[in-house]
């Protein structure tokens, strides 16, 4: 097939959940996960929307065991899971109730989570927590994709850092890769036969390259030269705060850092406050051509406003790819 598939919200959950019960799911984890991937795509992030199914069964540990969340270390303010081997859709759901609840009752809370993999889209978890009145850092340390500044071989996740504030008019949400480019929309890119932009990624000799599959044999880079390798390095040092070292893959580790406003500023106040940041932003005097200076998450909002009234469009191979595993 070739072309376009659309599809209403109520059309594309439940193509993706019945997919995921084709991948031995019960009907609880494929909400979760079918729930994950459809606001994703509302945001805009088509790559991160139902074509993340299709990458969970080609992904070296879907035929692992999986066994339930276990706790390795626990504090009133903090907890370490072991994720169990489940994909990172489903463990840090949970986790992210348990840092919410954690902060809530306490103030702050940290909690990590290892022995898991694709973690999906780190916004998801983040806007979650703001939307109950809580300030989120979020960081995930992931599989080996990235090559070091200069370096030949991936040894850095894309390693996404994501933060999130409540506000008095909504919250703020930024999440940002470190990598030049996202795996999951290369694995898109791959297997719709699209070339990768120019510059993101080099092939198993170093060489620049274009095609996904020897990008794949190679490494993407970090954005931003210097800048964007540190940032990756960070955010994977912070994964061994998380356990990675615990990990099957010695590599996955994913921190969560949350508090409440008021160990600092009452609420509402600072909810005003962030409100008229955002407005004395928004503002600013702009340059020629430029019709509205836009805040991080802002687009995604709008974009999921207008789509969950005209629904979603997939590529007709996703679309089929997915038939065939219900």
């Amino acid at each position: 097939m070739s072309g376009r598939i659309h599809l209403s919200v109520a059309e594309s959950r439940a193509l993706g959940e019945a997919a995921l019960a084709g991948l031995g799911y019960d009907p609880a984890e494929a909400r979760i996960i079918a729930d994950h991937v459809i606001d994703a795509a509302l945001c805009g992030y088509e790559y991160s929307g139902l074509a993340k199914i299709l990458n969970l069964p080609e992904h070296a540990r879907f035929k692992l065991p999986r066994r339930p969340l276990s706790v390795l270390h626990e504090t009133p303010i903090s907890a370490l899971y072991d994720g169990g081997n489940n994909v990172g859709m489903l463990a840090l759901d949970y986790a992210t109730d348990a840092v919410i609840a954690k902060a809530q009752q306490n103030g702050m809370a940290v909690v990590g989570l290892t022995n898991s993999w694709v973690s999906g889209r780190s916004a998801y978890y983040v806007e979650r927590i703001a939307r109950a009145d809580l300030v989120a850092i979020h960081t995930a340390s992931s599989s080996r994709a990235v090559a070091p500044l200069g370096g030949l071989r991936p040894i850095l996740g894309t390693n996404p850092i994501a933060f999130a504030l409540p506000a008095a008019h909504d919250v703020v949400v930024f999440d940002m890769g470190t990598s030049a480019f996202m795996m999951t929309e290369l694995a898109l890119r791959e297997r719709l036969g699209q070339l990768l932009p120019e510059g993101v990624a080099i092939d198993p000799a170093g060489k620049p390259t274009r095609d996904p599959s020897a990008a794949k044999r190679g490494a993407l880079l970090p954005f931003g030269a210097h800048k964007g390798f540190g940032l990756a390095l960070m955010v994977q040092a912070l994964g061994v705060l998380a356990g990675s070292v615990l990990d099957v893959d010695r590599d996955n580790g994913y921190l969560f850092l949350v508090l409440k406003p008021d160990l600092l500023r009452p609420l509402d106040t600072f909810k005003r406050e962030m409100t008229e940041l955002i407005e004395r932003v928004k503002a600013t005097p702009r340059q020629p051509g430029i019709e509205e200076i836009r805040i991080p998450s802002e687009q995604a909002f709008r974009n999921r406003t207008r789509l969950l009234r005209e629904g979603l469009e997939i590529d007709a191979a996703v679309y089929e790819a997915l038939r065939r595993l219900c």
